[in-house]
């Protein structure tokens, strides 16, 4: 009987400890082939790899056949094992991942995890229901009372909160959209488990040893050799970006093809190089940002700030794929700054008493879908779909003589990934693409590092520059990082202290005056993981993040403005709102004469939203007209 008893133990034990290596092999998989392309085993040579697959599947079957022989495993976790091995060896690899595909397939390997979980609980109680009268009531009552030890740390009392010790207002007749609270938040569990990055060890101290050798093979330059030591990247807001594309049918090639060695001169055709990288003194590589101020441009924009508008500046920190509820658990130092100006008569800084800061956090901010390519325009050019014609914000702000920048970890345009030709005057005056052929894939779940630091260090690094060098101009910038974008959730909290010393930083030397700052996503995390069944994942990723902070102490009406946008944190929103927000604040008052969208999409004003200066119903705002995703956490 003993002996029974053991080997069930064994059995079980065995099968779960099956399951954590295989766990741990297929995500450490796609950290190896997200690392780059050439890694990938879709760029293998069909025939070695195949015979790889082969070989190593052999040694596995008879390696299960022998445990099922000596009767060790069973055929349960013989079934699992091969399941995973399965998604190891094949499906993970064989599907383009920059267009997220095979990771949508983490959703059956989660399923097999939960079903095994299911499995063992029952097994235990179908164990006790074997054993003596007096001790199926000791264990029954162990049971209950471990309940409360294993299931209570991960209830969600904590999830409806904000800053400041605000909560989510449920009254649905002052506020509308009610938000249904999860039951059980499961990351409380893994999230230690799923920090790859602890377990990995990788730091950004670890650069990569191939970097210049790297940069070379993908180069197709005639202005760059075997003794190049200093290349420079092509500037990427001019003809090469007037197709909005996929990741790297245009700018990468465009990038590769204009390599320039720093050391030479620089050929008439180009712009001198905002990135640069250098090996001369490093073998291993130092990024050089330096954004080129152009005098002649701040002198032309100047003369076209003839409107006055609601701020002078307007920043947007935009951070992919994080809900309110985890930029909440994960970005401590960041909403720590947002929290000192939550009070709504406004923050003061000791060095600039006269200084008002308003803060404001949404709690029902709204995703319209699962997805970037959809979400993306609605907040910057006010329609979701792929129109003709179709004009981004950036026109407007130019013909009311803001300066723009855009930055972003990713060799894409722009994310509405349309098929037409930008005018001219919808370009950004200032772009950093990182076209790097070293800069990690934006799906890996360890820090994406380049030369030594985060990829998001370079992203502030170059719009903090921006914001120097043209600090007597009206500014827009919009700075776009996928840090958040994996199925850990947990990668985040990395980029945490680079985006407060960045707001920090400006701050303390009074470059926030007369800005609005945005601190945004477009949906919570949508990458299928461990949580994808779970509730509280479900909801949160229709809840992205949304803050706001405001300098302003001439055009906005402290009463009217200010406490509308109060007023609108409880109120259910979408994208639309936060594109006619930004249009108000370019016109300011004059907005409200500005018609709205005509067949033609130009005019700043789409009727699907409301500027958050005024004052929105949540009554007449019926959740199923905004989104394309399910309401059922919204009523």
């Amino acid at each position: 009987m003993k002996k029974k008893k053991l080997k069930y133990i064994l059995n079980n034990a065995l099968g779960f400890l099956l399951f954590i290596i295989s766990y741990y092999c297929y995500f450490l998989s796609l950290e190896k082939c997200l690392k780059g392309e050439e890694v990938c085993c879709t760029q293998l040579k069909w025939i070695k790899q195949k015979i790889k697959q082969f070989i190593i599947s052999v040694l596995i079957i008879i390696f299960l056949i022998i445990l099922i022989f000596y009767n060790i495993l069973s055929k349960l976790h013989i079934i699992h094992f091969l399941i995973t091995f399965i998604f190891f060896y094949r499906y993970s690899h064989s599907v383009f991942f920059y267009d997220h595909g095979g990771l949508n397939l983490v959703g059956f390997f989660v399923s097999i995890f939960i079903s095994l979980i299911i499995i063992f609980i029952l097994k235990f109680f179908f164990s006790i229901l074997k054993i003596k009268y007096k001790y199926k009531i000791i264990s029954i009552i162990t049971l209950l009372s471990s309940y409360n030890v294993i299931f209570n740390p991960i209830n969600c009392n904590d999830w409806e909160k904000g800053l400041n010790n605000t909560y989510i207002e449920n009254d649905v007749n002052k506020y509308g959209c009610w938000i249904r609270k999860p039951k059980k938040c499961e990351y409380k569990i893994f999230q230690y488990i799923q920090d790859f990055n602890k377990l990995s060890g990788k730091t950004c101290a670890n650069k990569n040893e191939n970097s210049r050798e790297n940069i070379l093979k993908y180069s197709k330059s005639p202005y760059v050799n075997s003794f190049t030591k200093k290349f420079g990247f092509p500037l990427t807001n001019n003809e090469a970006g007037r197709k909005d594309g996929i990741y790297d049918s245009v700018l990468r090639r465009y990038t590769y093809k204009n390599l320039i060695d720093m050391d030479k001169t620089i050929p008439k055709n180009l712009s001198r190089p905002e990135y640069i990288v250098d090996f001369s003194k490093d073998p291993l590589g130092n990024l050089i940002i330096n954004l080129n101020y152009n005098e002649s441009l701040s002198k032309l924009r100047k003369k076209k700030e003839k409107n006055s508008p609601y701020s002078k500046n307007i920043l947007i920190i935009y951070l992919d794929s994080i809900s309110r509820a985890n930029s909440i658990r994960k970005l401590k130092k960041t909403l720590k700054f947002f929290e000192q100006f939550i009070s709504f008569k406004g923050g003061h800084h000791k060095n600039y008493p006269n200084e008002n800061f308003h803060s404001f956090q949404f709690f029902k901010y709204h995703a319209h879908e699962e997805y970037t390519s959809i979400n993306f325009p609605i907040l910057f050019y006010g329609n979701k779909k792929h129109a003709k014609k179709f004009v981004r914000i950036s026109k407007y702000l130019k013909e009311n003589g803001y300066l723009t920048s855009y930055t972003t970890d990713v060799c894409i345009k722009d994310n509405t990934r349309t098929r037409h030709k930008l005018s001219r005057e919808e370009l950004y005056d200032h772009q950093l693409l990182l076209c790097d052929p070293n800069a990690p894939h934006i799906n890996t779940i360890t820090k994406r590092c380049l030369y030594g630091n985060l990829n998001s260090y370079y992203l502030m690094n170059y719009t903090s520059q921006f914001w120097r060098k043209y600090k007597n101009n009206r500014k827009y910038s919009v700075l776009v990082s996928n840090d958040a974008h994996e199925l850990t959730l947990e990668l985040i909290k990395y980029t945490d202290d680079i985006i407060y010393e960045f707001l920090n930083s400006l701050y303390n030397d009074n470059l926030l005056k007369d800005s609005t700052v945005f601190l945004l996503s477009d949906h919570g995390c949508a990458h299928p993981s461990i949580y994808y069944l779970n509730e509280f994942y479900k909801i949160e990723k229709r809840l992205p993040m949304l803050y706001m902070i405001i300098n302003d102490r001439k055009n906005l009406n402290y009463n009217q403005q200010y406490f509308n946008i109060y007023q609108n944190q409880q109120t259910f929103i979408t994208g639309y709102d936060i594109y006619n927000t930004i249009g108000n604040i370019i016109y300011g008052d004059n907005y409200i004469n500005i018609p709205n969208k005509k067949n033609n999409h130009d005019t700043p004003k789409s009727p699907k939203g409301e500027s958050l200066f005024n004052k929105i119903d949540p009554k007449i705002r019926n959740p199923k007209k905004y989104t394309n995703m399910s309401t059922e956490y919204c009523i």
